[in-house]
């Protein structure tokens, strides 16, 4: 038996590229940490000031506002205005402001002044300020204090002043909680991850839509949509991705290109399989050439495989080495299978190893099957092993395969039975033959139906002979009913399932239930396909039907097709019609061809006639 699961020839480009920091943030969509993102202030007052200064006029009539107050001592303008100078860049002319509001006990100034010292590279002094506007309620001192404390890796720390923003409503300190609640693999990660996102939290909304695509897809759907309607590049992708698996390619596709078009290669990547799938080959290569460029390997061995499959070779071989070069060993197994293509065995197997040293199971599987070509089994055994472990179905399969060879059969069946359990329509054929030799039918037909559904010709065969053994002997035809009147079996269907499939064997046989039921034009024509296809039954059965007919002749060469192919009973009737026509000689000789054919009965009945014709040729 050969080597049935060699999947070696086929390029994987698949979707996506293994997820990579799926959990963390991406290019600009980094957590905001305690710098200028952190809010510069938590006075209400001052935020609705700020939301009237749309203008750099009106930014600077506000500021020439409070500047005359707080020039005269009070702590209100003091606080605002050196907010304004802080937001503007102005470290130098805020200072003095926010440390004379400070001292008047202003905690917004204090939150303020700790994100000025920051920039200025005093966080220990930054963090002073934060603490003291944190225990006077400031909840963004508290955010960027737990974030400071983060960063030291005092995580009991940060978790108290993040729990203490988030608790007062801070959506940064929300979701800050949220982030270290998920580093350490504790609870509350959603409900932080969903507070946060209420208020608008971007990067929140999508990692709450990662936690819920398992349990609540709809619910997840909806905070990607939102992540991503706010710029969330890879929400988009994952959105995009979502709308694909359930068919809803048109809007996929949009938000694939929104996230392309961020800088997401892997929504580039995606792009570029929608447009291959709608005929637009050349637009999915420029897709593919941007993720490529931009690192995606899954691109680069898109990119690859389109180029090899025009001919262009030395092209898609440097689009596998770029593949390989981003870290997927898929470019080593494609490069590989490029090179074994082009007989260049050596090359292939160098990197057929390269990508099986690196886990791709498939290209273990070719290795092995590579070894085992040149007659090195003891070496591709562990590389069939490695594989069937990682999960390749082929590679179990041909470990039965090479089980069998060396007459280990309980081995053997042990690795059918797990390339059978994964689906593999030839490894449940070969169960279900091991189990009927077993005489365990009822199992056997379990998994000579699995087979059969498959598409195996030859497991729809051997379940029609299984089933058909196991029927019950056919009841006589009551008196007056038609010969043929029964309705078919389920192994008749399967017969002929078989047979449609170009099964020979399963062509005589519906052939011969047939000419049992009377019908011999369908008897004739399955007889006739097997015939051509090289079954000697099907020729001798078909010339049995010829000569009924009275179409000796063309019985003659079907019989003959049959004989020269070992069919004895053929060749005893090449003896016969020979000697009836008078043709003495050929009789002989082909009653000599039936005697070495057989079977017993027939070889006796030839040296009968044999024997006769020399009498007659020697009166």
């Amino acid at each position: 038996m050969g080597f049935m699961g060699d999947r070696s020839t086929l390029l994987e480009t698949g979707r996506f590229v293994r997820a990579r920091a799926e959990a963390g943030t991406g290019a600009n969509e980094s957590a905001p940490v305690a710098d200028t993102q952190t809010a510069l202030t938590d006075a209400d007052f001052a935020e609705e000031m700020f939301a009237e200064a749309d203008t750099a006029s009106d930014a600077a009539e506000l500021e020439a506002r409070h500047r005359v107050a707080a020039d005269k001592g009070d702590p209100g303008a003091m606080s605002v205005l050196g907010a304004l100078l802080l937001r503007r860049g102005d470290l130098d002319g805020a200072e003095p402001y926010l440390r004379g509001a400070t001292g008047e006990g202003d905690r917004a100034a204090a939150n303020n002044l700790g994100v000025l010292l920051l920039q200025r590279g005093y966080p220990d002094e930054a963090a002073g300020w934060w603490r003291v506007a944190a225990v006077a309620g400031s909840a963004p001192a508290a955010h960027a204090l737990g974030r400071h404390f983060r960063e030291r890796g005092d995580e009991p720390a940060a978790e108290y002043w993040l729990r203490q923003a988030a608790e007062s409503g801070h959506a940064l300190g929300a979701f800050g909680l949220a982030d270290l609640l998920e580093h350490r693999g504790d609870r509350g990660v959603e409900r932080w991850f969903r507070a946060a996102a209420e208020q608008g939290h971007r990067e929140a909304a999508y990692r709450l839509a990662r936690h819920l695509r398992k349990g609540d897809p709809t619910e997840a759907e909806q905070w990607y949509r939102q992540a991503a309607a706010r710029g969330h590049r890879r929400a988009a992708l994952h959105l995009g991705a979502l709308l694909e698996a359930r068919g809803e390619l048109k809007e996929a596709g949009r938000w694939y290109l929104t996230s392309a078009k961020q800088g997401e290669a892997r929504a580039a990547c995606a792009l570029g399989f929608l447009l291959r799938d709608a005929g637009d080959e050349e637009s999915a290569a420029a897709w593919w050439h941007r993720a490529a460029e931009d690192g995606d390997g899954n691109a680069a061995n898109a990119l690859g495989a389109l180029h090899a499959a025009r001919g262009e070779t030395q092209t898609a071989e440097r689009w596998y080495r770029t593949a390989m070069d981003a870290g997927d060993q898929n470019g080593a197994y494609n490069l590989a299978l490029l090179c074994a293509a082009q007989d260049r065995t050596a090359q292939a197997e160098q990197w057929y190893r390269r990508a099986a040293y690196a886990g791709h199971r498939e290209a273990a599987n070719a290795l092995a099957i590579m070894l085992l070509q040149v007659g090195d089994a003891a070496g591709a055994e562990p590389w069939f092993s490695k594989a069937a472990e990682a999960g390749s179905v082929d590679a179990a399969f041909n470990l039965g395969i090479l089980f069998a060879s060396r007459d280990e059969d309980r081995t053997a069946l042990k690795w059918y039975e797990r390339a059978a359990s994964a689906g593999h329509t030839d490894a449940a054929l070969q169960v279900g033959i091991a189990l009927v030799r077993d005489g365990e039918e009822r199992a056997a037909e379990r998994h000579l139906r699995c087979a059969a559904g498959g598409g195996s010709a030859e497991a729809a065969f051997r379940l029609a002979a299984l089933l058909e053994s196991l029927a019950p002997p056919p009841e006589p035809p009551a008196l007056g009913e038609p010969v043929g009147g029964a309705p078919r079996t389920e192994s008749e269907e399967w017969y002929e399932r078989a047979a449609e499939l170009g099964h020979r064997r399963a062509q005589v046989r519906v052939g011969m239930l047939a000419a049992a039921r009377g019908d011999m034009t369908v008897a004739a024509r399955w007889y006739r396909e097997a015939a051509e296809a090289g079954s000697r039954n099907g020729a001798f059965n078909l010339g049995l039907l010829l000569a009924r007919e009275g179409n000796e002749p063309e019985a003659a060469l079907w019989w003959t097709r049959a004989a020269v192919a070992g069919h004895g009973r053929a060749a005893l009737r090449l003896g016969l019609l020979a000697a009836r026509h008078g043709d003495l000689a050929e009789g002989q000789k082909w009653c000599a061809r039936a005697m070495e054919l057989g079977p017993a009965e027939v070889s006796e009945r030839a040296a009968r006639l044999r024997e006769a014709l020399a009498e007659e040729l020697s009166a």
